[in-house]
């Protein structure tokens, strides 16, 4: 059986293979959960590795390539069926592996190469793309996409949110005016691709466009704010545009109805969260109660430390912002412990932590603990290799705030007016770098 992109299935049941185009669709297209369509694909045939191969590929990203036992369960039922699997899926189950070993370059390179024999394998982008974006691996945002795109037929329901990859890719590459233009050519075939419009966010608080970017937000939000995986990151990046127009209360309000409690679901939301009330921290606000609220709900997990450095810079964020220092200090002795193990040496995080997120966290450690200049010295010596740590343009831009603040307090005034000179000349004024200005 074939679906309807003319790829090889390994099943012959018609159900099974309509549940799984569901969530495959589901998957790309960021909205709605899969769960119930895998569920129904499973039933349909137990036998069939694709299925639980979905599965746990999803819950690998969810966690930050971390194991669990579910993730572990789907990847043994995969396994079983994989042997009468046809090539390509056999090839996912490959790549899912190196994740599950830590070795996320493999999983991209396994995934590159299918896509040159399989264009239209919609979920091999989908997970190069979004580990690369783990891995601060850039240039392949763009051209990944690009390099199968035409392959597709536009009558394709995934191809309006394959558009919307592709320019979350060109603005990470800071091609904005293209980004924007390949975005909104994407919503006005499908009003609802969520990614598209996170990709036009992007650009405009790049630019400095808050008052644009609130209004495209909202101008946009039916099609993300009620069942898409990516709701908390857009009221994230709607956070950052009242940030930007100096509505601090705004911003609390906002972290009050969508950032916290149960309206954060797993790992990306809770740092999205942190992000957000760090760079309160950062202007004087007081939000230790907050962060000690979301550490109780989101617990820093120390057997996990150093799986992931995106990952466990947000943990540290939260502790040093909820006044938790000695448990700060700990968390990044247990980071340093494992990238001094051998056997850690494979995982592509490896080389990550030890060369750019020990010195980034041992920087907040010192500033912390009062040593702004310390830290100043530490963060400008780590920040032509941020982009390593993984995440946006727009979530790294963290560490520039920090800096900026770093520089402030030590006080290094050559330092802090080069570092906002750099951001005027990036983006339009606005209140918030008025305020930086001035303080």
């Amino acid at each position: 059986m074939r679906d309807q992109r003319d790829q090889r299935l390994g099943t012959a049941s018609r159900a099974a293979a309509d549940a799984a185009e569901t969530a495959l669709w589901r998957l790309v297209s960021q909205i709605g959960s899969p769960e119930e369509a895998l569920d129904q694909a499973c039933a349909a045939d137990p036998a069939w590795a694709w299925p639980p191969l979905m599965r746990a590929g999803q819950r690998l990203l969810q966690a930050d390539g971390r194991l669990d036992d579910s993730t572990r369960a789907a990847l043994v039922a995969a396994s079983r069926g994989i042997d009468a699997a046809p090539p390509r899926e056999q090839r996912h189950l490959a790549a899912l592996q190196a994740l599950a070993e830590g070795r996320c370059a493999a999983a991209c390179q396994v995934w590159d190469d299918l896509l040159l024999d399989h264009p239209h394998d919609a979920l091999a982008l989908l997970w190069a793309q979004a580990w690369d974006l783990r891995r601060g691996e850039l240039p392949p945002l763009q051209t990944r996409p690009a390099e199968v795109l035409p392959e597709w037929s536009p009558e394709d329901p995934l191809h309006p949110h394959l558009l919307g990859l592709y320019a979350f890719g060109l603005q990470e590459n800071q091609r904005d005016a293209q980004a924007e233009e390949v975005a909104r050519r994407a919503l006005a075939r499908e009003p609802q691709v969520p990614r598209a419009v996170l990709a036009v966010a992007h650009v405009m608080e790049s630019q400095g466009r808050f008052d644009d970017g609130t209004a495209w937000l909202r101008q946009h939000q039916a099609g993300w704010a009620d069942d898409s995986a990516l709701a908390a990151h857009l009221w994230w990046h709607m956070g950052l545009f009242r940030l930007e127009a100096l509505d601090l209360s705004g911003v609390h309000r906002l972290i009050d109805a969508h950032l916290s409690g149960t309206a954060l679901v797993g790992d990306a939301d809770h740092r999205d969260a942190v992000a957000l009330l760090w760079r309160l921290h950062l202007l004087g606000e007081d939000v230790g109660a907050r962060l000690v609220q979301l550490l109780a709900a989101w617990p820093a997990d120390e057997g996990e430390a150093g799986l992931c450095a995106f990952h466990d810079l947000h943990v540290l964020l939260c502790l040093l912002g909820a006044d938790e220092l000695v448990r700060a200090e700990r968390w990044v002795a247990r980071v340093a412990a494992r990238a001094m193990q051998a056997e850690d040496a494979r995982r592509s995080n490896h080389a990550v932590t030890r060369e750019v997120a020990l010195p980034v966290m041992r920087a907040l450690l010192s500033m912390a603990r009062g040593d702004a200049g310390a830290a100043c010295s530490a963060l400008r010596a780590s920040r032509p290799h941020w982009p390593r740590l993984g995440g946006s343009r727009l979530q790294r831009d963290l560490l520039e705030l920090t800096l900026i603040a770093a520089a402030a307090r030590a006080p290094q005034p050559a330092l802090h007016r080069a570092l906002l000179n750099a951001r005027r000349l990036a983006r339009a004024a606005s209140p918030l770098l008025r305020h930086l200005e001035a303080h």
